[in-house]
Order: C-alpha cells, then structure tokens, then sequence
C-alpha cells in the first residue's frame, strides 16, 4: 500500500514538472502542429468535417495524418512518455516541452503570440505541464511562463503638438487598455496558460478552462477571438468533435468567463490640454464576458463551412440577475441603454474547402454594437470589420510528397465612418475596450488598422520554408480624426515587412525559425515638414526581428 502512495505522489510530481502540447487538445496558435494540420486537411489527409473555425482543437482520432508519428526508432531518448494505471481505467501522458524567443531591435512588433507582450529587445516563453484522465474526466495542467528585458524604446512621441496628444487620448488611450509599455522594468510572470480541467461525454465537454481560443477562419487575424492576448479563465460548453445529423454536422462553443485589467497606466498620464487632464481613470472592475460561436456544414456541400459567432462585456459591478445580463446571445440587436453598459461583437463567417482543387477560400464580417435593424440596413458598413482569405497547394509532381503553397490574406478594421471615440476593440462603455491584461483579444493588429499578407512556401510534412510579405496600416480612423481637415495623406503610419521562415522536425525534435525587417514608414504618424517641399521624409524606423522556437516530443 505505502509502494503504491509513493508511485501516486511520484506521478502528481511529474504531472507538476513535465512538458505538455496537446493529448487532448492541440492549442490554439500552437507553433507548426495546428498550421500542418490545416495544409494536410486540403491534401484530404484529415478529417473532412473538421471546420478549423472553433480551436483549440481535439487531437483525436480525427486529427491523424501521420505527422506527428514518432517510431521508436527514430526517437532520440528510448523513454515511454505515457503510463496506465490499474484497471486501464485512468492514464497519464508527459507531452512535448516548448521554447520560444523573440527579438525586435528597436521596436516592439508581431502579434498572436498569447502571453508574449509588445516589447523591444529579447523576450523568452516557456510552456510545460502534463495531462491526466481518468473516465470522463481529464485535468491539463499546462502553464507558461515569459520573462521580457522589456527595455525603453519610442513610444507615441513628446514631441507631438498638445492637440494631438488630445485627439491620441480620445480615440486610444481613454476607450482601451491597450498598453504600450509594460513597466519600465523587465518583465516576468508565470500563467495557467492552456491549462483545464473538464469532462467529456462524447461528443459534449464541459469544464474550466484557461486556453486560448480562436473563433473563425482566419490564419493570421481573427475578428472576435484569437491568441493574440494571454488565455482567460473560463467556463465553457462546447463539442469535442463535429456532431453529424441527417442535414451535415455542427460544431459549437458557448463559454463565460472572467478579463483583467493591465493595471498600467498610459503614457504620460499627467499631461494637460486646455486647461483639463488628458487621461481619465478607469473603472478598477474585472469585466465579464459571454460568448457562443456555431459552425455549420451542409451535407448537401461538402468542404463548406458557415458559422456565427458574438461576444458581450460589461463590467461585473453592472451585471443584473437576469439571464440576458450574462448570456445576450442570439440577439442581433440590443437597446441602447443596454449597449450604455456593454460592448458586443458579432461575426458571420465562412470556410469552403475544395479539396479536389488542394484550395481553400475564407471570409468574414463583424459589427460592433448595432442598436436596430434599421440602423444596419441604413449603414451595414459602420462599426464592420472584415477578413477575406485564400490558399492554393500546388504538388511538385517530380517530388512525391513535396508541395508549394501559396496564401493571401486581408484585414480591414478601419471604420468608413469614423466614430466620434476610437473604432473596433475600443468602447466608451466599457473603457478598457475589448482587451485582456493589455492586449486585443481579436485581430492582433489593433483598432482601425488594416492588413494584408502574402505568404509563399515549400513543405514537405512538418518541414516547412516559407516567404511572407506584409503591409500593417496603423489606426487608420486616428489618421482621419487628426489629419483630414485638411487632408493630408503622406501622413499614414504604414509598416512594410519582409520576413524568412522555417519549420523543421528531426526525430523528436521540432523547430521554428522567423527572420523579419519591417520598415516603418511615418513612425507614429510623424512627417517632417520642410516647406516648400510637399513630398517630405518622415520618421521612418527599421527593425529587425528574430524568432527562434524548439519543441521536445517524448
């Protein structure tokens, strides 16, 4: 009896101390895995009913394509990662540990990198943990930790007129908490990470969570949910694999859950214009939200995907007893006194796979906070955002195995017309806007800015070299509130990148490697003025960044 009580607090030690990825789930945004999965998907490697809209994704019997086979021949350390225990009825599995490291010269850059901040210089991440099931119940114990130099770099410039300073408060700083600098000190802190705890009665799961999650079929923005911030505690009810009918199968998330603060304030908070405080202190409340999403797959067209989704905010000091208080969903409209206490998101979108076309073509359209149907019909365009993407695999046919690929993808967060305070992810309601401890919970590129990205690669199974080309307008509806009257459009705040990539596995081994210089054009929308010259330098910044990442698999 005691042996067995030492093999349990053995094995709860290890359960504390070991590497994890995905025995249950593969998480969202989880580096080479979940983007290999998609490409094996249009190779018709993978389930076909699997929408790739609502992740994390479970890692089971559907998601089996052979790349993440390991023989025990090719293993480097001969070492049996998973354990039984008496009766079969229960198991434990030590899963993969991963590293990840960012470097950015002068100037913080990138995005959908979870607890990774905005940070100049190195910044490292660490993720570990372990999975444990027993019956229906399974526990992930999967934290992560990052620690950044977080060095000072240029921010939103002093030298900026009072006016504008005003105006940059207005439409940013005052209606989110979107943070520019973590503290002047390095920045350290361990997560929860993709961690939960769960039962799951097939196809149903029900639990606590702390994972990211990623709404839609977006592969390098997502309007409504993403890992651009770090994962938020949850409770969440959704499928664990897509549910077949007589009219296709669905897939469904529905989740509450619990968004914090940064607690930082924003820069410069004692500056004064006209005689009056520029920064005006937020409400020190959590915030709850609510959110559902449902992917739909007629059976009457195979390979297409439509879906729903809506998130809701509010303070939790607001919230009522009624239902509607904490679960306002299906309702596309909402009173305007309701929407004086919270920030709502809506998106429709879809995901058509052609697989016999090794091709895939995606879309999808928010709105944020429409008060009647009428209002809508007037301007669908205000307060929308948009996503539109496609894939093409070609194979090498003198190369078994071997495939060039080639993605396109835009974003458009930019309002047509511009709001009197800030646009998407920002919120005169709910003034942290829609953000998690300073970070977007959506796109990762932030409020009013837009996006595109060209991407273009060799792969073979997990090894992937690739070339991306990115365009990054920045908060383009601060650009029109500031310098419209009179127009003067050599002032746009662009980012033009350039950016090498490579994914390589070897025995149990994976690595990522990203080598990027982005040239930032009219850096926080400055312009030197030299009359009678109109086409003038502006502040103009090269950065450089590196990204190295390596992952064990027992």
């Amino acid at each position: 009896m005691m042996r067995k009580k030492t093999l349990l607090f053995t094995l709860l030690q290890i359960l504390i101390i070991s590497g994890i990825s995905f025995a249950q789930t593969l998480p969202a945004g989880m580096p080479v895995f979940e983007e290999s999965y998609r490409r094996e998907q249009l190779l018709g490697n993978n389930d076909s009913l699997i929408s790739f809209t609502i992740r994390p994704l479970y890692a089971g019997d559907q998601l089996r394509s052979g790349i993440d086979t390991i023989s025990a021949e090719d293993r480097l350390f001969k070492f049996n990662s998973s354990l039984k225990l008496p009766g079969n009825k229960a198991y434990l599995q030590l899963l993969p540990i991963s590293l990840q490291h960012q470097y950015n010269s002068i100037l913080p850059y990138d995005w959908n990198d979870g607890i990774m901040i905005p940070a100049k210089g190195n910044q490292t991440q660490l993720s570990f943990g372990a999975f444990f099931k027993y019956g229906p119940l399974s526990i992930q114990l999967k934290p992560e930790y990052v620690y950044a130099d977080n060095p000072e770099y240029e921010g939103f410039p002093s030298e900026q007129y009072d006016v504008v300073w005003a105006k940059y408060y207005n439409n940013y700083f005052n209606v989110s908490d979107i943070t520019e600098r973590y503290g002047e000190d390095p920045y350290s802190k361990l997560f929860w990470g993709q961690s939960s705890v769960r039962l799951t009665f097939d196809p149903i799961s029900v639990g606590i969570s702390n994972e990211n999650l990623w709404w839609g079929p977006g592969k390098r923005s997502s309007l409504l949910m993403s890992n651009n911030a770090p994962g938020f505690k949850h409770i969440t009810l959704n499928t664990s694999r897509p549910v077949q009918t007589a009219i296709g199968s669905f897939e469904a998330q529905l989740i509450a859950g619990r968004l914090e603060n940064s607690g930082i304030l924003p820069p410069q908070e004692n500056r004064v214009y006209e005689g009056k405080s520029l920064y005006v202190p937020k409400r020190d409340d959590w915030r709850f939200l609510s959110g559902f999403v449902l992917t739909y797959s007629p059976k009457a067209v195979p390979g297409l995907f439509i879906g729903a989704s809506q998130v809701s905010q509010m303070y939790k000091q607001d919230a009522g007893n009624r239902p509607s208080d904490f679960l306002p969903l299906l309702l596309p409209f909402e009173s305007k006194e309701a929407a004086s206490i919270r920030d709502r998101y809506s998106s429709l979108f879809f995901r058509w796979v052609l697989q016999e076309a090794k091709a895939e073509i995606y879309g999808e359209y928010g709105h944020q906070g429409k008060h009647s149907i009428t209002a809508f019909l007037r301007e669908p365009d205000r307060s929308a955002a948009y996503l539109l993407g496609l894939r093409k695999i070609l194979p090498l046919n003198k190369r078994p195995g071997e495939y060039f690929q080639f993605s396109l993808e835009f974003t458009e967060l930019q309002q047509t017309s511009v709001p009197e305070k800030g646009g998407w992810y920002t919120s005169s309601a709910v003034r942290q806007g829609y953000t998690h401890m300073g970070q977007v919970l959506g796109a990762g590129i932030g409020p009013g800015s837009n996006l595109q990205s060209l991407d273009i690669s060799w792969f073979k199974g997990l090894k992937r070299i690739g070339l991306q080309f990115e365009r990054y307008l920045h908060n383009n509806d601060f650009y029109y509130q500031m310098y419209i009257d009179p127009p003067d459009f050599r002032k746009h705040y662009v980012d033009m990148s350039a950016a090498l990539s490579a994914d390589w596995d070897y025995k149990n081994l994976v690595f990522s490697a990203k080598g990027a210089m982005i040239r930032s054009l009219n850096y926080q929308y400055v312009l030197y003025d030299r009359p009678p010259e109109y086409f003038v330098t502006g502040w103009d910044r090269i950065n450089y960044q590196l990204r190295l990442g390596v992952m064990y698999r027992f």
